[in-house]
């Protein structure tokens, strides 16, 4: 919600910027008269400007602000006020080009219409019909620009504020960043310009110098006032998208930029919005992801598909395939609610994940109350069965040294380990996709960790896991065993829990 103080603090900002072309006015007039000595008719030409300026200004830019200021106060919602807000700047301007119009036209005119001496003063003594036109044409353009540019750099404020009070930002662009750049420069270098050219071909001696100083000197005062805000308007939203792409950049995706003009520049920050709302979904998708899939398993997919396109290809690889389970684990789950079950269990496996993890080990996913994980597939992972072997009796060591769990569930441990080609990519169709291995070497290890509980083991490891080992374990021969889907016999080794599993 907006506070009624703060929306009513932002309307009276508006109707000051709004009205504040008539301290241009007067700065110009003030100026004008201490160089032509018109003094005898400044009531006259200041108050025009007082009366139109301000009073009429005032009011129509109160029923200009009045849509906005019923949606600050709740009255209306954000869709129904924000073609008024983009185009807030163009119909103050508008209005203020229209009273100039009025004004000076009044002001130049005097000399044809008003009883007064000729000798009062530079402004009572009659133009010329085309300086007269020049000079009106040149000064409603220059308040016009003036009014535009000031209201604009208040759009700029008061789109941040709402942002800040609701997160509502602009979605129209009416605006043209290369219309209101060139309506710039041509207002501040070849407004001024025109009408000293006017004077030249209008007036000769004394009456041309004196014209000319007073369109210098107003021309200095207006251009100086008009471009800082020129500047501020135009640097404004560029200064806002600058910090918004630095925090980005810095990895803060949190990050939602206010829209504060209505030309392409607004329209590149909402696109920058947008864009950042999609890294951040990706940045979400990829958190999740790592929560089911081993985080170095989604970083490979991911940066394989930002670089080809595709998902990860088949690939053979030597490696090294590790499976875990629960020795008893349906007893367990026997007397166990199922939330002291799914939380003694996740406690488990959470051991279990550490060693895998230190040791080099991707987990690729997560079967029932056991695991399967992987050594150099897809993540290098140097002397991958000795890494895989030190990973398991970490593993028992660590199950082995605590309990689970709110009960105290103590938890055994079968593993089996096996080496030798495997082959690893993405499977499955349409949407549903998963990176899994496959190969006889999966399948063996699988077979592996079944056969602890037939032999009173917690790991046994294939021939070829012991032959990459060497004598760094303390392994015992078991002989050679019958092994389901193979049709001959397999040698199988047993590993001490308490022998180098930590061994370098």
């Amino acid at each position: 919600m907006i506070d009624a103080a703060d929306a009513a603090r932002m309307r009276g900002r508006y109707i000051r910027m709004a009205t504040c072309v008539f301290a241009l006015d007067l700065a110009i007039m003030v100026g004008f008269n201490l160089m032509s000595g018109s003094w005898a008719n400044a009531w006259r030409t200041i108050g025009i400007g007082v009366i139109f300026l301000v009073v009429v200004n005032w009011a129509v830019a109160r029923w200009l602000f009045k849509p906005i200021d019923d949606y600050l106060h709740g009255r209306l919602p954000f869709a129904a006020i924000q073609r008024r807000l983009t185009q807030l700047p163009l119909l103050t301007a508008r209005v203020v080009g229209l009273l100039t119009l009025v004004i000076w036209a009044f002001r130049l005119s005097q000399a044809w219409w008003a009883d007064v001496p000729a000798a009062s003063g530079l402004l009572l003594q009659r133009p010329t019909v085309a300086d007269f036109c020049v000079t009106l044409a040149v000064l409603a353009v220059f308040y016009f620009t003036f009014t535009y540019f000031v209201v604009s750099d208040y759009l700029g404020t008061l789109c941040g504020f709402i942002f800040e009070r609701t997160g509502e930002n602009l979605g129209l662009f009416f605006g043209s960043y290369r219309t209101k750049l060139l309506v710039a420069l041509i207002v501040i270098s070849i407004g001024p310009l025109a009408a000293i050219l006017a004077k030249l071909y209008s007036y000769e001696g004394e009456r041309l110098r004196l014209e000319i100083l007073v369109d210098v000197a107003s021309a200095i005062m207006g251009v100086v006032l008009s471009a800082y805000f020129i500047a501020r308007s135009f640097l404004r939203p560029l200064n806002v998208l600058s910090d918004a792409m630095s925090q980005v950049a810095e990895g803060k995706l949190d990050v939602r930029a206010p829209v504060t003009s209505n030309d392409e520049i607004g329209e590149v920050t909402g696109q920058f919005n947008t864009m950042v709302e999609g890294l951040r979904e990706r940045e979400r998708i990829r958190e999740t992801f790592g929560r089911y899939v081993d985080e170095s398993v989604a970083s490979t997919i991911l940066e394989r598909q930002a670089d080809t396109g595709d998902e990860v290809n088949g690939e053979i690889r030597e490696a090294t395939i590790l499976f875990t389970d629960i020795a008893g684990f349906t007893t367990v789950a026997e007397y166990l609610t199922p939330q002291e079950l799914v939380a003694a269990l996740n406690e488990y496996l959470e051991t279990v994940l550490e060693p895998i993890r230190a040791h080099g080990g991707v987990v690729n996913t997560f079967i029932g109350d056991g695991l399967f994980a992987s050594f150099n597939m897809p993540l290098l992972c140097d002397e991958h069965p000795c890494a895989a072997v030190r990973a398991a009796i970490d593993i028992q060591r660590a199950v082995n040294s605590r309990t689970f769990g709110d009960q105290g569930v103590a938890l055994a441990t079968r593993i089996g380990i096996s080496t030798g080609p495997v082959i690893g990519g993405s499977i499955g169709a349409g949407q549903r996709m998963s990176f899994t291995l496959l190969g006889d070497t999966v399948n063996l290890a699988a077979r592996l960790e079944e056969l602890n509980k037939h032999h009173g083991t917690r790991i046994l490891v294939s021939q070829s896991t012991y032959d990459a080992c060497g004598g760094e374990f303390a392994f015992d021969a078991l002989g050679k065993v019958p092994v389901r889907g193979r049709s001959e016999a397999v040698a199988i080794f047993s590993v001490d829990p308490n022998g180098q599993g930590n061994a370098p």
